[in-house]
């Protein structure tokens, strides 16, 4: 296509949920919009399945209750969760966080970025095209591919954000939970580089040698009948103050808070508030939507807080987010290299046996989305 050309439609996927209480899945037909100044168009070739874009597909549906009414899947918000969408009711939203694709129509003003391979982030990619400002993709070296360059933003500035929070607040050590997944993975990966202490919590044992096959050295199981004494003594010998912890639900956090305090060396003098450090965990994800329980024996010195990649990036700052942006893209393929369980097209989201799997967020069930299998001719 010559610049400034666009194609007339394309298919986007859209979630609705109703004010009613139904949530309709749609793969629209939409108009793509004529180019202006330095917008460019990308076709859409890679964009993985991550928990967030979950968030905005399904909310608190569960797949499996989802049924097709010939054209679409339609399901039903528990009653209870409806009161959480109130501002998204009845609102077609376009999902899909992030992905890489090559240009094929620019504006004016961005007309040398035509036939380039890029990534971007920010929504709309489980779609045959995206229409993002030339500022606001990443140019793929020539040795990444648009796979490789799918998941360079959410999962690996998301990772590296954490090391960066850490050492903005004060911090020397991490705890991990959910460690197994591909952010965790990342995780490894960099705290051994940057020889930082790292204490990855999972739920199975295989994901404990999962993890020690890449070079973790503190890894703790939380099925096991010694998960308090373990924690206490991995925490004690990393010092670790911060946790990240992608459950949410359950009385995790409070473990983590609980450890982090026993692992304090005993005080001179006894005060009933506990030791004077700051122990801190940021809940960044909701594999357990049950509510968080928080069991008090660690003092006062303490806090739990929600953890959202856009406003840590926006907290750490321009100088700190283009540390982290070159450093992506110069280990694209070694530190920051996702694997994917299954490749789908754009219709395959909608297939109720692909959503059953890649809706559990377990540990190598990740999707990779390629719209461009699928695409109309």
């Amino acid at each position: 296509m010559s610049p400034g050309a666009t194609p007339i439609r394309g298919r986007s996927l859209r979630s609705t949920v109703s004010s009613s209480g139904e949530l309709r899945l749609r793969l629209a037909e939409v108009d793509v919009p004529q180019l202006a100044g330095s917008e460019v168009l990308i076709a859409v070739e890679a964009s993985p399945i991550n928990p967030s874009d979950l968030g905005i597909l399904l909310g608190a549906v569960d797949p499996g209750t989802l049924g097709s009414d010939g054209a679409d899947l339609v399901g039903a918000v528990p009653e209870a969760a409806l009161p959480l969408y109130r501002d998204r009711l009845d609102k077609p939203l376009p999902v899909g966080n992030e992905g890489a694709g090559t240009v094929v129509a620019a504006g004016p003003d961005a007309a040398a970025m035509m036939g380039r391979r890029v990534a971007t982030f920010g929504g709309s990619m489980w779609a045959d095209y995206r229409v993002a400002d030339a500022g606001a993709v990443v140019e793929l070296p020539d040795d990444v591919s648009v796979v490789e360059g799918a998941a360079l933003f959410i999962n690996p500035l998301t990772a590296l954000s954490m090391v960066e929070t850490m050492r903005a607040e004060g911090h020397s050590a991490l705890v991990h939970t959910a460690a197994a997944s591909n952010l965790g993975q990342m995780l490894v990966r960099i705290c051994a580089a940057d020889g930082i202490g790292l204490v990855n919590v999972v739920r199975r044992p295989e994901q404990a040698d999962a993890l020690r096959e890449i070079g973790a050295v503190h890894v703790v199981d939380s099925s096991q009948p010694d998960f308090a004494e373990q924690l206490t003594e991995a925490i004690r010998e990393t010092g670790a103050t911060l946790a990240f912890d992608a459950i949410g639900g359950g009385s995790l956090a409070s473990d983590i808070l609980n450890a982090m305090e026993r692992a304090q060396p005993p005080l001179a003098s006894y005060t009933p508030y506990g030791t004077s450090v700051l122990k801190q965990v940021y809940i960044y994800g909701s594999l357990d939507f049950s509510p968080t329980i928080i069991e008090r024996r660690f003092g006062l010195t303490w806090s739990v807080s929600g953890y959202l990649l856009t406003n840590a990036l926006g907290r750490l700052g321009g100088e700190a987010i283009g540390r982290m942006r070159a450093r992506v893209l110069a280990e694209a393929k070694t530190t920051f290299a996702s694997g994917y369980a299954e490749t789908i097209g754009l219709a395959g989201v909608l297939d109720p046996e692909n959503l059953s799997v890649f809706s559990r967020r377990s540990t190598g069930s990740k999707y990779l989305v390629d719209p461009s299998s699928d695409r109309p001719a």
